[in-house]
């Protein structure tokens, strides 16, 4: 089975309408990794984590959708995604959420769950205060950096 064109280009569609930059998908012994070209930003003094290439029987297909969003200004420090999954707000789909706006954290609270790749794991806050902004929605789809929440 290969993968279809039909299908590429969905996965291309869910990358721009979410604002995401890559998405990899595995399909028994083929894979398939679609990015969307971003023009080249230089950070001076950022340092920058690499992943190692992970070899693809499938070619990869490039988006070259340009998208431009801004953010709101919030005050407070930032709770990024350390990986690329599924943000879940609860432990469970019946549960209540682990924090929400104007919940009070502490260093070590459990803010949400990333799945990837079938491990369900906790994200903590490293910061005590307040939750003044949930940036993403229950079950969307997340990439390593974007912004969960802030805390204030």
């Amino acid at each position: 089975m290969k993968f279809e064109t039909d299908y590429i280009e969905k996965l291309a569609k869910i990358i721009t309408d979410n604002g995401l930059t890559e998405i990899s998908l595995e399909d028994g012994e083929q894979a398939i990794t679609i990015r969307k070209d971003l023009p080249e930003v230089s950070y001076a003094a950022a340092p920058v984590a690499v992943a190692a290439p992970q070899a693809t029987p499938a070619p990869a297909a490039q988006s070259a959708v340009s998208v431009e969003a801004k953010e709101p200004e919030v005050k407070g420090k930032a709770i990024t995604s350390p990986m690329v999954g599924t943000f879940y707000a609860s432990p469970s789909p019946d549960a209540s959420p682990f924090v929400e706006v104007g919940s009070n954290v502490e260093v070590g609270d459990v803010v949400c769950i990333i799945e990837a790749m079938k491990l369900m794991n906790e994200i903590k806050s490293e910061q005590a205060g307040k939750i003044v902004q949930i940036c993403v929605k229950n079950g969307d789809p997340i990439e390593f950096g974007q912004v969960l929440m802030y805390v204030e």
